[in-house]
C-alpha cells in the first residue's frame, strides 16, 4: 500500500510500503523519545474517556500552554508513517503500559503508599527526562508531578483535606523526597508558575474521569511549590475565580481550585488574606463553597497570631461586605458559620484599621455611619456605635466627616448622639472638646432645618434634645474638688514653711502657737510619747523572750529536723536515680525522636528553634553566669566583712549591733535629706 504525505520541503510525495524517510536524525531522535515514551508509559492508566466539560477561559489558556509545550518536546523529524490497520488500532495500544511495566495497586493509606515509594527509581527517571530535554524544565517537573500521582494511589479525600492537618499530605513526605523535590523545583524556577497551573488543571481533568486518578501526587507538589513561593497562588486570581463561576454546579472541582490556592496561605499571611479576599470572599454566599471558605479564614488567622504582616489587606470595600455577613440576620450564610464569622470579626477589624488607626479610621466612618439605622439587629447597632465613637476618638478627620453627612442621615446622627450621651463619663477630653464644635454647628444645623418646614421633625427634634443635653452637660462639668484640695495642700505646706523660716524655729512659730492654743500639739506630742513607749516596750520584751523561745523550738524541732532532712536525702537519691536512667533511655532514642521531629516539624521552626537555642546560650553565658559570679563574690565579700567586724565569729549581739548601726545611719541620712529639701524650698519661697 502507499499513502500520500507533506514532504519536508513542502512538496507532497508517495509512500510505500515499508520504505522510511532518509535522514539520519529521525532515527535517534525517535529512540530517544521512544525512551521517554517507556518511562513514561509504566506510569499511564487504562482510563476511560473524559466526560466532556465547557470550555472555559482557564481551559483555553491551558489547550495553547499545552500545544506549545507539545511542540517543544516532540522531536523535529516526522514519524514514519504507519499502516492503516495499525492506525485503527493505535489508540487503543497507547494506553496499555508496555509489558515490563508494573502497575501499583491502591494501598490503604497515604502513608503506606509513601513507604512502597522508590526513591531510585524517581531520580533515575527524573535524570532519564533531563538527559533528553536538557532546556526544558517543564518537562521535568510534569514527570516529577506524573510519577508521583501514579504511584501515591490511595483512597481519595474530600476535596479540602478537612480530617487532616493544614499541610497534608507534605507532612508526609520524606526528608529524602523533599530534597529530591527541592532540588528539581529550584532547577526549574523560571517554570513553577506554570507547572502550578498544570497540576490544578490536571486535577480538575482527574475529576471528571469516573474511576480516576488519586490526586495527592498533584497536591504534594502544589504544597512544595509554594511553601517556598507563595506569590505564585495569586498571581492569576482573576483567572481562577472565572474558573469558580463557571464551575458552581461542580464543588468538587470549586473545593478543589480553593484548596491549591489556599495553600499560599499557610506560609505567608499576606498571600493568604490576598487569595480569600480574591476567590473566597466572593463565593461566600455559594452553599456548597461557604463552609471551607469560612473554616480556611479561621485556620489562616489562628495559624498567624501576629496580624502585623496582614495590615493594609483588608479595606473598606472588603471589610463591610464582612461586617453584613457576620451581623445581618437572614443572609446567605447559615447560622453557624455567621456565627464563626462574628467570633473572627474581631481580628478582621483588627487588619482592616491597619497599624495607623488614626489615619484611616474616617474612611470607615461613612460606612458604618449609614449602616446605623434604629432598625438594624441590636448587636449590629451595638457593633455600629461602638466602631463610631472608636473612629471620633482615634481619628479626628471623623467629626468633618460626620458634619458633612448629618443631614443626610439624621436618624443614624441621633442614635450616635444618645450612644455619646451615654458613655459620656468614659470619654477623654480631647474627644469632648472636638465634639463641643460639632454639637454646635449641629444646633446651628437645626435651627435651620427647623425652620425650614415640617419635613424630618421626628429626627431633628431627636437630634436637637441629644445636642442640648452634650451642651448642658459640656458646660456644667461639676465643682473641681481635687483641685482645690491640691491648692489648699500647695498653700498649706507653703505658710508653714515661710512661717518656721520667719520665726526661726517650729517652736516660736505661730503655727507653732495655734496648734498648742488650740490643743492639737499637745494631743499630739501626748501620742507619739504614748507610741514610743510602747514600741519600746515590745521591743525589749522580744529581747528578753526571743532566745529563750528559739532555743525551746530548736530543742524540740531539731529531731523531726533531722529525721526529715534524712527522707529528703533518700527521696533526692532515689530521683536522681529515676533522672539517669530516664536520661540515659532519652539519650538513646533521641535519634529517633530528632528524626520525627524533622520529618514532622517544618523546617523553619526547627531553624527558628536553633537560633533560639543560640539566643538562650549566649544570654546564659554573657549575662546570666557573670551575674551569678559577681552576687556569689558580694555574698562571699559581705559575710567575711560581717566574720571580720564580729571577730570571727556571728553572734546575735554582734548581728543586733550592726542593724542598729545600720538603722541609725539611715535616719541620719533620712533627716539630711529632708532638711536639705526644706532648706531649698524656703529658699525659693523667700527668693519670689
Amino acid at each position: 500500500m502507499a499513502a500520500a504525505g507533506p514532504a519536508p520541503g513542502g512538496r507532497w510525495e508517495v509512500v510505500r510500503k515499508g520504505r522510511r524517510p532518509a535522514g539520519g536524525t529521525t532515527g535517534s531522535t525517535t529512540g530517544s523519545r521512544r525512551a521517554l515514551g517507556e518511562a513514561n508509559a509504566a506510569r499511564a492508566l487504562p482510563l476511560a474517556a473524559p466526560i466532556a466539560t465547557s470550555d472555559t477561559i482557564f481551559e483555553l489558556g491551558f489547550e495553547r500552554a499545552l500545544k506549545k509545550q507539545n511542540k517543544e518536546q516532540v522531536p523535529p523529524a516526522p514519524a514514519p508513517p504507519e499502516q492503516p490497520h495499525r492506525r485503527q488500532h493505535a489508540p487503543k495500544s497507547a494506553k496499555k503500559p508496555p509489558a515490563n511495566a508494573t502497575k501499583p495497586g491502591k494501598c490503604r493509606s497515604l502513608e503506606e503508599a509513601l513507604r512502597a515509594l522508590d526513591l531510585a527509581d524517581l531520580q533515575k527517571e527524573l535524570d532519564k527526562s533531563m538527559s533528553v530535554f536538557p532546556e526544558n524544565p517543564s518537562v521535568w517537573v510534569k514527570d516529577l508531578a506524573g510519577y508521583l500521582n501514579y504511584k501515591l494511589q490511595a483512597p481519595r479525600s474530600d476535596p479540602t483535606l478537612s480530617q487532616h492537618a493544614h499541610d497534608y499530605p507534605y507532612c508526609l513526605v520524606s526528608k529524602e523526597l523533599r530534597s529530591i523535590i527541592r532540588a528539581l523545583l529550584g532547577r526549574s524556577s523560571s517554570v513553577l508558575e506554570l507547572f502550578f497551573d498544570h497540576c490544578v488543571y490536571t486535577m480538575l481533568q482527574e475529576l471528571d474521569k469516573t474511576p480516576g486518578e488519586s490526586l495527592h501526587g498533584y497536591r504534594i507538589c502544589i504544597q512544595a511549590v509554594l511553601l517556598d513561593r507563595p506569590k505564585i497562588a495569586t498571581t492569576n486570581l482573576g483567572k481562577y475565580l472565572e474558573v469558580l463561576r463557571s464551575h458552581q454546579n461542580r464543588p468538587a472541582k470549586c473545593l478543589t481550585v480553593l484548596w491549591a490556592l489556599g495553600q499560599a496561605g499557610f506560609t505567608d499571611l499576606h498571600e493568604g488574606l490576598k487569595v480569600w479576599l480574591g476567590v473566597m470572599l466572593p463565593v461566600l454566599g455559594i452553599k456548597a463553597l461557604s463552609p471551607y471558605a469560612v473554616a480556611y479564614l479561621d485556620r489562616l488567622l489562628m495559624m498567624h497570631p501576629n496580624l502585623t504582616k496582614g495590615f493594609g489587606m483588608i479595606g473598606p470595600k472588603d471589610f463591610f461586605p464582612l461586617l453584613d455577613f457576620a451581623f445581618m440576620p437572614n443572609n446567605s450564610l447559615p447560622p453557624s458559620l455567621q456565627e464563626q464569622l462574628r467570633r473572627l470579626y474581631p481580628r478582621l477589624k483588627v487588619l482592616a484599621f491597619g497599624a495607623k488607626p488614626e489615619t484611616a479610621l474616617h474612611t470607615y466612618f461613612p460606612s458604618f455611619l449609614s449602616r446605623a439605622t434604629p432598625s438594624c439587629p441590636p448587636a449590629m447597632k451595638k457593633e455600629l456605635l461602638t466602631s463610631m465613637s472608636q473612629c471620633l476618638s482615634l481619628d479626628p478627620l471623623s467629626f468633618s466627616v460626620w458634619r458633612q453627612l448629618y443631614t443626610k442621615h439624621l436618624s443614624q446622627s441621633s442614635l450616635l448622639l444618645n450612644h455619646l450621651l451615654e458613655s459620656w463619663d468614659s470619654s477623654s477630653k480631647k474627644v469632648r472638646q472636638s465634639l463641643q464644635e460639632t454639637v454646635r454647628s449641629f444646633k446651628v444645623t437645626n435651627e435651620e432645618l427647623a425652620a425650614r418646614g415640617p419635613n424630618s421633625d421626628q429626627d431633628v427634634a431627636a437630634c436637637d434634645a441629644a445636642c442640648k443635653e452634650l451642651l448642658r452637660r459640656m458646660k456644667g462639668r461639676g465643682f473641681p474638688w481635687s483641685r482645690l484640695l491640691l491648692v489648699l495642700l500647695v498653700f498649706a505646706a507653703g505658710f508653714l514653711l515661710h512661717d518656721v523660716r520667719t520665726h526661726g524655729s517650729f517652736q516660736a512659730s505661730s503655727s507653732a502657737r495655734l496648734l498648742r492654743s488650740s490643743g492639737v500639739l499637745p494631743a499630739s506630742q501626748a501620742a507619739w510619747q504614748k507610741v514610743s513607749h510602747c514600741c519600746l516596750q515590745g521591743y525589749r520584751w522580744l529581747e528578753r523572750t526571743l532566745p529563750v523561745c528559739g532555743s525551746q523550738a530548736m530543742a524540740v524541732l531539731q529531731p523531726p529536723l533531722e529525721l526529715l532532712w534524712a527522707k529528703s536525702v533518700e527521696v533526692a537519691l532515689s530521683l536522681s536515680q529515676q533522672c539517669s536512667s530516664l536520661l540515659s533511655w532519652a539519650h538513646g532514642s533521641l535519634p529517633w525522636v530528632t528524626e520525627w521531629l524533622q520529618s514532622r516539624v517544618p523546617e523553619s521552626l526547627l531553624h527558628f528553634a536553633e537560633c533560639v537555642r543560640e539566643l538562650l546560650l549566649f544570654l546564659l553565658r554573657s549575662c546570666l553566669l557573670p551575674l551569678l559570679e559577681c552576687a556569689a563574690a558580694a555574698l562571699e565579700r559581705g559575710w567575711q566583712h560581717c566574720l571580720d567586724s564580729c571577730n570571727g565569729e556571728v553572734s546575735w549581739d554582734c548581728l543586733r549591733e550592726h542593724l542598729t548601726s545600720f538603722t541609725y545611719s539611715s535616719w541620719i541620712y533620712l533627716q539630711n535629706t529632708t532638711l536639705a529639701v526644706k532648706n531649698w524650698a524656703l529658699a525659693m519661697i523667700s527668693g519670689h
